[in-house]
């Protein structure tokens, strides 16, 4: 019995599965990077993954966690690059800023956000996905106290174990977003346009009869005036 044995163990040993989870958790991060038409591995979806289902539950909150490690140090950075210089390394200005109470005030605040870096490191194991988290996926979620993942399952199981899997993707990236239908508008111009077109032509028919009959009418009157003149 597994009592007091928390998570899943995956059919794999600790190494293994810890290593397993790192990879993950690097790839999801992964997807956000920028990439160009020459890239391989390109990312079909930005910020999504597709695993089994067992294996996005236990790599969700290896994800979460490392988020919140990077969301809490924003404010730190945001007051260490008050403090901080553009001087090149090692030139005059370097050192005198070194000798400045700025420096003492920017190593202050900036000791959080080298902690909570190595920290991160530590989780995922992958420079690149440390950096992207950092510098693209927690601004994101600054606002946000917690949930920043989503696990939907699939229908179609994997291709070989008929697995169920699932899709571990951010929130707010690819959400659904449902819309209501819009009631369709009826053009009543057209209908006016057709009416005045059969009142106009109905007026040029009473015209027409009416010019018909002034037309006959005449010469009858003509030859009535020539017999009274003979």
């Amino acid at each position: 019995m597994r009592h007091r044995k928390r998570g899943r163990r995956l059919g794999r040993s600790s190494s293994h599965r810890k290593a397993m989870l790192r990879n993950l958790a690097s790839s999801l991060l992964l997807t956000e990077r920028e990439t160009d038409e020459f890239d391989e591995n390109a990312p079909k979806v930005n910020g999504r993954v597709v695993t089994t289902l067992h294996k996005a539950k236990e790599v969700r909150p290896l994800v979460e966690r490392c988020i919140t490690i990077a969301r809490k140090s924003l404010q730190s950075a945001r007051d260490a690059e008050e403090f901080a210089t553009s001087a090149e390394r090692m030139s005059d200005a370097y050192r005198t800023w070194r000798k400045s109470d700025d420096w003492q005030k920017w190593a202050e605040a900036r000791g959080p956000v080298v902690t909570a870096r190595r920290r991160c490191q530590q989780l995922l194991g992958d420079k690149e996905a440390v950096a992207i988290l950092f510098d693209t996926v927690a601004p994101r979620f600054e606002e946000r106290p917690g949930g920043y993942t989503r696990i939907l399952r699939l229908t179609q199981p994997r291709l070989g174990d008929a697995g169920e899997q699932a899709i571990l993707e951010f929130v707010g990236k690819n959400d659904r977003t449902s819309t209501k239908s819009v009631k369709p508008a009826f053009d009543t111009t057209d209908d006016a346009s057709e009416e005045e077109n059969v009142e106009d032509e109905a007026v040029t028919d009473e015209v027409a009869d009416d010019t018909d009959s002034d037309d006959t009418a005449a010469p009858e009157d003509a030859g009535d005036g020539d017999k009274e003149n003979k």
